[in-house]
């Protein structure tokens, strides 16, 4: 596969990964602009240059074969090639200079994107943000669509790269229990999670970080807890609390409520790792790399940086 790789169509090669990003023919095509048949006519191009079937039939739609995935990853590294050797002539007649699309968890960007759009300033890094709300888990779906992905996870959950994911990481956050100021654990310097077992709870959808521990207060009080709602967006949950539908846990620089209580938890590891994901190589992109480092920047400002 070696030798073969060095003739085959590079924007075959494109077409194969971004196949494997997006899970089917019909997204790849929207994706790329071009029609399906199309798409489907330079994949079975490329499967005669490599010599090896790289789909096969899975019900009504396509999968990779193993050789399929193989060269998957081949192709992530002869891409990136391709984009460090442009990057590397760029910086030989100008700064680091281009778009970098970043996706962001809401919450990460209220406590960073300011910051990192103050110190390019003055460069000639034209940053695209964009908020997306979903767990680790769909980074592999993001990259397909963004250079720079800010995830989170929680801290007992393995780092989120992965044979075609690269992570930079950034920075624990703590999570704490927030509670209104008349409740009867308010006074406390801090809560042992099995003073929580008859609480109700507002949590977050399945998958993030703050219903991760939610589910170690569980384990640690054997008691289920009794979730009354559950909603993503942080704001929505603080007035909740405030006004005293039941208690939360919140990332320790998201609560902005004047009137909340916020008490660091006892009894259990309780906090979120920020991460950034790029595909294998996109860090020696300059453009890239100096957004990378922005955001590096406004993590030592702005709370404890992880080694």
């Amino acid at each position: 596969m070696t030798l073969k790789i060095l003739y085959m169509n590079l924007e075959r090669l494109r077409i194969l990964r971004e196949l494997a990003d997006r899970g089917t023919v019909g997204a790849t095509a929207a994706a790329l602009s071009l029609t399906p048949s199309a798409v489907s006519q330079q994949l079975k191009l490329l499967a005669k240059e490599a010599g090896v079937k790289l789909l096969e039939p899975d019900g009504r739609r396509l999968r990779l074969t193993d050789a399929g995935r193989a060269l998957v990853l081949r192709a992530d590294e002869v891409l990136a090639a391709l984009d460090r050797a442009a990057a590397e002539m760029a910086s030989y007649s100008a700064s680091p200079r281009g778009r970098v699309r970043v996706a962001l968890f809401p919450s990460g960007a209220a406590l960073l994107l300011p910051g990192v759009f103050e110190r390019l300033l003055g460069s000639e890094i034209l940053l695209d943000a964009s908020d997306e709300d979903v767990p680790a888990s769909a980074v592999p779906v993001l990259l397909a669509d963004y250079d720079v992905v800010l995830t989170h996870r929680d801290e007992r959950a393995p780092a989120t790269a992965g044979p075609r994911i690269e992570v930079t990481a950034l920075m624990r956050e703590p999570i704490d229990l927030v509670l209104p100021a008349g409740h009867r654990l308010a006074g406390q310097d801090s809560v042992d999670v099995r003073q929580l077992a008859d609480e109700r709870w507002i949590s977050v959808r399945g998958g993030f970080p703050v219903d991760d521990v939610l589910l170690s207060v569980a384990a640690a009080t054997g008691v289920a807890p009794r979730v009354v709602q559950r909603i993503n967006d942080f704001r929505v949950t603080e007035e909740l609390v405030a006004r005293g539908h039941g208690v939360a846990l919140l990332p320790r620089y998201a609560v902005v409520h004047p009137s909340l209580v916020r008490l660091p938890l006892s009894g259990v590891r309780a906090g979120r790792i920020y991460e950034l994901a790029t595909r294998p190589g996109a860090r020696a992109l300059p453009a890239v790399s100096a957004v990378i480092e922005a955001f590096r920047g406004e993590v030592a400002a702005t709370a404890t940086p992880l080694p």
